[in-house]
């Protein structure tokens, strides 16, 4: 018997947020997004994810108005992903979230390290700036890579990932 993807008989706001995030590889795919991957092959690379699967988590983010896909190319033609406001509120979830997984599950070295870019202060568990006391715009947030962080990594969206970099902004790995 399938599990179904609605939690019908919960009357709880988590159980409606699992039922757009809650599948395995969606908060991977919007964690890319963030990260900057804006293109399907990028996705696919990088996430190692099955290309049916990916199709789906895209189209239910586009759905959900998470993401908004738009054409980059017409010939032939070729669409990005692109996070949207919706998309963007994710990130103290994720951040979060990331924070959890790296204290409990991942022996404590930084993959990732996260630092607001206005003051130039690394950001709490939830992507607040204790210098600034504020929850800090995805926009804001400078991503560098951790000690923990493979060095030479084997597919092209990990490398580029390795220079500190702005969330959001894009990355691009092949020539259009």
């Amino acid at each position: 018997m399938a599990l179904g993807k609605d939690y019908a008989t919960q009357e709880c706001s988590i159980a409606r947020a699992l039922e757009v995030v809650g599948e395995r590889w969606t908060l991977l795919v919007v964690r890319d997004a963030l990260f900057g991957v804006r293109r399907y092959n990028d996705f696919l690379v990088h996430l190692g994810i099955p290309r049916a699967v990916l199709a789906s988590r895209l189209q239910a983010l586009t759905a959900a108005g998470i993401l908004d896909r738009r054409r980059y190319q017409e010939s032939p033609p070729r669409d990005e992903y692109v996070v949207t406001e919706r998309g963007k509120q994710l990130w103290p979830t994720l951040r979060s979230l990331g924070a959890w997984g790296r204290e409990h599950r991942s022996g404590g070295a930084a993959l990732r390290d996260f630092r607001h870019v206005t003051c130039g202060t690394d950001l709490g568990p939830v992507g607040d700036c204790p210098t600034c006391r504020i929850l800090v715009p995805v926009e804001e947030v400078e991503m560098l890579p951790g000690p923990g962080l493979d060095p030479e990594p084997a597919d092209p969206v990990s490398r580029a990932l390795l220079s500190p970099r702005l969330m959001l902004q894009p990355i691009v790995t092949d020539p259009v």
